[in-house]
């Protein structure tokens, strides 16, 4: 999917980034949430082996938002699943690395 995939971001603000509820996406695409938490069970192992002591850095790079109601981080979920991550600018770029997009390196 890395091959396929590239992902242009349009907002700065991580309050404006979509998440979509684990339950809606699980009656509506079944099939599309066990890839989802497929591709995010070998995220998670990636992520356990560069980071081992840090498991809050990893809850925070998860597709999954864990909470009462989970939640699929959309913008996650394309950035993990793409070869090329950018903004609308070169600026735009640059704020996204350096903000809401940081933990990505």
């Amino acid at each position: 999917m890395t091959k396929t995939f590239a992902y242009t971001n349009h907002t700065v603000l991580p309050e404006a980034l979509e998440k979509w509820s684990v339950g809606l996406i699980g009656k509506l695409l079944p099939r599309h949430l066990d890839l989802i938490f497929l591709v995010n069970h070998f995220f998670l192992a990636k992520l356990r082996q560069k980071y081992p002591n840090d498991p809050e850095k990893i809850a925070r790079m998860s597709l999954i938002e864990e909470g009462h109601d989970k939640k699929v981080r959309m913008a996650f979920l394309s950035i993990v699943c793409s070869h090329t991550v950018n903004g609308v600018a070169a600026l735009h770029t640059e704020l996204l690395k350096k903000t809401i997009f940081s933990e990505f390196e």
